[in-house]
């Protein structure tokens, strides 16, 4: 089961509700058996920006901030994930420039933290392609397009 803490620090007025969050977490997260607790925190361009210039040192916002659970063995006996920070004006704006849909862009995005959180990356090519096979996958599930068709044109 997930324990969904949804934040919303945003003044955006259209975005997704937490019934559709969690349905993108709980698909991207099903390969974990155990029970899991997360916080999606949904901001705007000036907390997103802080957030990523304190935590990756890089001076602007991006669209999804991930930030893995890190509970020492046998401290707390929570099933903690971690936290993802998406910054919603990123979002909509990527989404329109990518000529894709909100929903499928979301989607993609929460998929793509809750992997973080789970341990995949994208630093390294042959991590990059599992990773992105598993969000190709997954997304297809849900009826979206491969959202990185566009980059191997």
């Amino acid at each position: 089961m997930l324990e969904l803490d949804l934040q919303n620090a945003s003044s955006a007025t259209d975005l997704p509700g937490e019934a559709q969050l969690r349905r993108w977490c709980e698909l991207a997260l099903r390969q974990r058996t155990a029970d899991s607790e997360m916080t999606i925190r949904l901001v705007d361009e000036e907390e997103g920006r802080e957030l990523n210039r304190t935590w990756r040192h890089k001076d602007y916002s991006t669209n999804v901030l991930s930030f893995p659970a890190e509970v020492p063995e046998g401290i707390l006996d929570i099933p903690l994930l971690g936290d993802l920070v998406i910054c919603v004006p990123v979002v909509e704006r990527e989404a329109l420039e990518q000529g894709k849909t909100p929903e499928a862009h979301w989607a993609h995005l929460v998929i793509h933290g809750c992997l973080h959180l789970l341990g995949y990356d994208h630093l390294e090519n042959e991590e990059a392609e599992e990773m992105e096979a598993l969000e190709r996958e997954l997304l297809a599930e849900l009826g979206h397009p491969d959202p990185y068709a566009a980059d191997e044109e």
